[in-house]
């Protein structure tokens, strides 16, 4: 498959602070990669650094050329990122936050075409907000609100999907259903990062783990061969 996305040691710091050093490796097209680590390991600097928030050192590069080279709109096109708390503390509807999801294929002053309405009519009713289209975000629940967080990422329509903790606030159904929606997403050739609190749904999820401790990438693999007894007592400090 071709290969999406390219790290070579990758180091990013925050105020005079190292959060990530020497972190290296390929991701190809399709790939389900759940992104875990104790806190403060470095996960959401990760995602952030990728979807071209932050500067680095080292290379990362998306579709063979660095992140850092690409312009706003263009990588906005390959790129979505989907925080781990939404701030939506505006005052649009459900349904124009996510419409703004398709400002990176539209023209100066441009406005929705049919095909755009179609697409964030979809990407409403993937996280099950048909319902709640209409109604102003800041009269939602944190959990309606992550969702449309994430309606907005799918309507941007990006190959690389890069998501924080994107179960947080979610009913137990609503994560079943969100995981399985990107599992979906992938088969149909879409790339999905995603950093997760729960080991056992990250294993359940992806097909590659990686496990971020101390800043550096302590792991990179299948769940059976990453989730090891002494891996987590390295990580995350715990006997298990």
């Amino acid at each position: 498959m071709p290969e999406v996305l390219a790290a070579d040691g990758l180091g990013v710091s925050l105020g005079g602070r190292s959060v990530l050093a020497d972190v290296s490796f390929r991701v190809a097209e399709g790939e389900r990669i759940a992104l875990v680590g104790p806190n403060g390991a470095g996960k959401t600097t990760l995602l952030r650094a990728i979807a071209g928030l932050l500067p680095y050192a080292g290379r990362l590069a998306l579709r063979g050329r660095e992140v850092t080279g690409w312009k706003a709109k263009d990588r906005a096109r390959e790129v979505a990122l989907v925080r781990q708390q939404a701030d939506l503390a505006v005052d649009f509807t459900a349904r124009e936050l996510v419409a703004l999801g398709r400002a990176p294929h539209l023209g100066w002053a441009e406005r929705l075409g049919g095909e755009d309405r179609a697409r964030v009519d979809a990407a409403l009713g993937a996280v099950d907000l048909d319902a709640l289209a209409g109604r102003p975000v800041t009269q939602l629940s944190g959990g309606e609100q992550q969702r449309v967080a994430l309606a907005q990422a799918l309507a941007q329509d990006a190959p690389l999907l890069l998501l924080d903790e994107p179960t947080a606030h979610l009913d137990v159904r609503h994560q079943l259903d969100l995981l399985d929606r990107l599992r979906a997403l992938t088969e149909a050739g879409k790339t999905v990062v995603a950093a997760l609190h729960d080991l056992d749904r990250a294993a359940a999820f992806a097909d590659r783990l990686w496990v971020l401790a101390g800043g550096t990438l302590a792991a990179d693999g299948p769940p059976t061969d990453v989730l090891t007894p002494a891996l987590l007592r390295r990580a995350f400090g715990v006997v298990a």
